[in-house]
């Protein structure tokens, strides 16, 4: 039988630093800093709450200030991933547990996360629920994305850039210079540890509908381009590079048999250009996976 999250907690000597990115969520961060001491009141361990005000215009730092947690600020509105990486920097505990300051996820849930720590080293609530909230516009560029990612990856991925989920400190340092300053920071710490070997979890959650004005942009082209080619590239970029080579060497053989019996007459200059280039992506595919490991190394 799995222990409880109480018994976990108290034999693993646990240590949390619950970190809330905000900006304008005047309407929602009292109620979500009310809601984190409420899930987290029976729970004996060290935590603290660092609320990260990233340059609101309106009166979330007061707001977040009256409840008797840190509340950091930005003097302007720098991004979520950089609101992420000063709670970070100024956290004190070995373990973080990050949420969003809109009230969309279930923060009740959040102390049941412990009962699969520190066996795993990143434990993520996956909205697969019963009940997710999430735009229908944003779901077809996260699915392609997730689907991208889990090739990478090698293993499937419920939820790439879930904003509730618990990892170690330590660990996420250690790729701190992948981080972006914008929302692709969840994206790039999942990808950072699926492809480094480290132990990942998910836990279906819901998701609720937020209260106030999402800054989210529904379609950010050049936003979603960029993930791409970051997830590309950055992690074992020899995957994608194997897979389009193979397919364009694949399809060189196709024109060669198809016009030698179907044509009559064989199209030699054309599948030579493709048999170069499939062996030419495949050599950048090479290039590109030397390079991530030999920066890794440094």
């Amino acid at each position: 039988m799995r222990e409880t999250a109480k018994t976990k907690m108290d034999s693993t000597d646990l240590s949390v630093s619950i970190i809330v990115p905000a900006f304008n969520e005047e309407e929602s961060i009292v109620e979500v800093i009310d809601r984190i001491k409420k899930a987290w009141s029976n729970c004996d361990l060290p935590y603290e709450i660092i609320v990260v005000d990233d340059g609101s215009t309106d009166k979330t730092f007061e707001l977040a200030a009256s409840q008797n947690v840190r509340v950091l600020q930005h003097t302007s509105n720098r991004g979520y991933g950089a609101s992420l990486k000063t709670g970070i920097k100024e956290s004190k505990y070995d373990w973080i547990l990050i949420t969003d300051g809109d009230g969309t996820y279930p923060l009740e849930q959040m102390s049941s996360f412990l009962e699969f720590v520190p066996e795993y080293d990143m434990v993520v609530g996956a909205r697969i629920g019963k009940n997710t909230n999430i735009p229908f516009v944003r779901r077809p560029a996260k699915w392609f994305l997730r689907v991208l990612a889990s090739f990478i990856a090698g293993t499937k991925i419920p939820d790439l850039n879930s904003g509730l989920r618990i990892f170690r400190k330590d660990l996420s340092l250690e790729f701190s210079y992948l981080y972006p300053n914008g929302f692709s920071y969840t994206s790039t710490i999942t990808m950072a540890f699926l492809t480094h070997g480290y132990n990942v979890k998910y836990i279906p959650i819901d998701y609720h509908k937020r209260k106030g004005k999402s800054s989210i942009r529904a379609y950010d082209f050049v936003g979603f381009n960029r993930l791409l080619v970051k997830l590309t590239l950055f992690f074992k970029p020899i995957k994608l590079f194997s897979a389009i080579s193979g397919f364009l060497f694949l399809l060189a053989l196709f024109v060669l048999f198809f016009s030698k019996f179907y044509l009559g007459q064989v199209m030699d200059i054309t599948t030579i250009v493709i048999m170069l280039s499939a062996l030419q992506i495949f050599l950048f595919g090479l290039l590109a996976e030397l390079i991530v490991r030999l920066k890794e190394k440094k």
